[in-house]
């Protein structure tokens, strides 16, 4: 299924999102300000064309917006979620493009991962929420490596090439400290304390990513555990292992049938698969530094 495109309301503020065509409708200045902030990442698009996605943010029309302002998402008329505090209104609109994207954008096989590129190709890894993907990714983006996509791997159906989707990086918690303690270059534009899933903050992602070509062809998948005292680990995978394991982390394998399977078998023949458990940021850079990256 692929995404049925249409036309946005006149007042809809337009943005290029990889490659999405993005719409928002909201009174909310800040997040408006906010996305355009991230101007590397949401380019302005042209109003003139169809939409991808078009995302509504409204206050409810009650009294308890004066007491504890809230925030509604709309997607097509429909509201999939229970608002949000109104304070949280970037923290959403991140949250709800994803999910328009994971539910809608079928003309790709898509892993929830972190996609980075080198020299000599592609690195794929998939993981859980909690897992340290998005700290990893953050680092290695300021390490030397092209960062494609924090979120998604979009994996074309046809040729099986990866598709560049760059977006803010989020991080959470301690997290948060130690990139920006770790890379003086590292920029925060967004910190929101005290949500469901605690301090989140949205990070610029590192220049070079954010001008690296694409599409890449996957060379490497590596599903990363972030794991307190670990010894750092790399494990290789059997093809089935990973197979599995690429299932797991996917948003539609379930939904492409018998073309989900044929796109995934395809990456799992072409890359080199490993677990990796670390504990130290710095063990896990140079590890992929020393057995990845190559000029």
């Amino acid at each position: 299924m692929l995404l049925v495109k249409r036309h946005a309301p006149r007042n809809a503020h337009h943005f290029l999102v990889g490659p999405f065509k993005v719409a928002i409708s909201t009174s909310e200045r800040h997040l408006i300000q906010t996305v355009q902030a991230f101007e590397q990442c949401y380019p302005p698009g042209n109003p003139r064309d169809f939409t991808d996605f078009h995302l509504e943010y409204k206050r409810p029309l009650s009294t308890r917006r004066y007491l504890a302002p809230q925030i509604n998402f709309f997607f097509d008329g429909q509201q999939p979620f229970k608002p949000l505090p109104a304070r949280e209104a970037y923290p959403f609109f991140e949250w709800s493009l994803n999910w328009c994207i994971a539910t809608n954008a079928h003309q790709y096989l898509m892993l929830h991962a972190a996609v980075l590129a080198a020299p000599s190709g592609g690195l794929i890894m998939p993981a859980a929420p909690g897992s340290g993907k998005s700290t990893l990714a953050a680092a290695l983006g300021f390490s030397g490596w092209d960062l494609f996509s924090d979120e998604f791997a979009l994996i074309d159906r046809q040729d099986g090439l990866l598709h560049p989707l760059i977006r803010p990086l989020s991080l959470k918690n301690a997290s948060i400290e130690l990139i920006t303690r770790s890379f003086s270059d590292a920029c925060i534009e967004s910190c929101v304390s005290n949500t469901n899933k605690g301090t989140v903050a949205h990070l610029h992602p590192p220049r070079a990513g954010t001008e690296a070509p694409g599409p890449i062809a996957p060379k490497w998948l590596v599903f990363p555990k972030y794991q307190p005292g670990s010894k750092l680990t790399l494990t290789p995978l059997t093809p089935d292992e990973a197979l599995i394991r690429c299932i797991n982390e996917s948003f539609n394998f379930n939904a492409l049938g018998a073309t989900g399977f044929e796109a995934l078998t395809r990456l799992i023949t072409h890359c080199e698969s490993y677990t990796l458990v670390y504990s130290k940021l710095d063990d896990a850079l140079n590890l992929f530094s020393t057995k990845f990256y190559s000029p």
